[in-house]
């Protein structure tokens, strides 16, 4: 089981308990700041689904329809994923804490609100922890905000950023609902609920943003676009190459645009292939490498895949 299914499937089974529990609890202290976490928590769960769907949809082989693959659609989920966090759980907790800002009742039960945010914020934490060793993983020496701009495969920042979200979230209910109570002003409950929605837009639309962009197809690493110049420059017979045009089709799955000048005597097909196997040698992800040989007899396109 990858790191990324691992990440997944711990953050469904701490949210899927947590949202019944918060809900139950909100109906019963009638808590918009709980209702809001609970919500938050509904949603991080069919979010958890849905990175699994496009985890699994990702793995299907090339189609004469889609012959590079299925890789995009861990892309196309994520970015539900991200609207879902925008307008589900952004957009619906700031409404529900507008609402109550009109009806605002002090919420009751001070220690089931209570017991049922700090049993949250315990497997929300857990969740947090098992997610970030999977995206520490991954980004290396880079920081936080450099790896997520980077990153190539969004299911290894999108689960930390929601448990943080949602551990964030806690504290801003847990502070809404201890407001309300030791001020006997219900308005703090609403109000936490709204910066609980607010918070969700945030993160929706960091999210959003970064998707997006591995949408329109972003180029391999900088290091990686370099290195497979380099390999291409040091075959026997080759002259020059321009610098790669690449492009992620999934975050395991990278095609190749090579223009390469040849000594006369070369033969394309030949340093071709010796190119291919060099790259894919060292960057496995590379599935795919198309050659252009500008001015050689031999033939002006070439390509080639794994």
């Amino acid at each position: 089981m990858t790191s990324a299914r691992v990440t997944v499937y711990a953050a469904i089974a701490a949210n899927a308990g947590i949202a019944i529990t918060k809900l139950v609890a909100a109906a019963l202290a009638n808590s918009s700041a709980l209702f809001s976490e609970g919500l938050h928590s509904l949603v991080d769960t069919g979010d958890g689904l849905l990175l699994l769907l496009g985890l699994h949809l990702s793995r299907r082989p090339p189609t004469p329809r889609h012959p590079y693959g299925h890789g995009a659609e861990v892309y196309f989920w994520s970015m539900v994923v991200a609207m879902s966090v925008f307008g589900m759980g952004g957009g619906v907790s700031i409404y529900e804490g507008i609402h109550h800002l009109s009806e605002s009742r002090t919420p009751g039960s001070a220690a089931l609100s209570y017991g049922v945010l700090a049993i949250a914020f315990v497997f929300e934490g857990i969740s947090w922890v098992v997610s970030l060793r999977g995206f520490r993983r991954v980004r290396g020496t880079r920081g936080v905000w450099e790896a997520i701009e980077r990153s190539k495969d969004p299911t290894t920042f999108i689960v930390v950023l929601e448990d943080a979200a949602a551990l964030v979230g806690i504290l801003l209910a847990a502070a809404g609902i201890t407001l309300a109570r030791w001020l006997d002003a219900p308005v703090f409950d609403a109000v936490a609920s709204i910066l609980i929605g607010v918070l969700l837009l945030a993160v929706g639309a960091i999210l959003g943003r970064e998707t997006w962009s591995l949408l329109l197809g972003e180029s391999a690493a900088r290091a990686v676009v370099q290195s497979i110049r380099d390999l291409a420059r040091a075959q026997p017979g080759v002259r020059d190459v321009r610098m790669p045009r690449t492009m992620h089709l999934g975050p395991e799955l990278v095609h190749v645009d090579l223009d390469v000048w040849l000594d006369p005597s070369s033969n394309a097909e030949e340093i071709s292939r010796r190119i291919e196997a060099a790259v894919q040698e060292r960057h496995p992800q590379v599935r795919r490498v198309s050659f252009r040989f500008p001015g050689s007899p031999a033939g002006s396109e070439m390509t080639s895949s794994s």
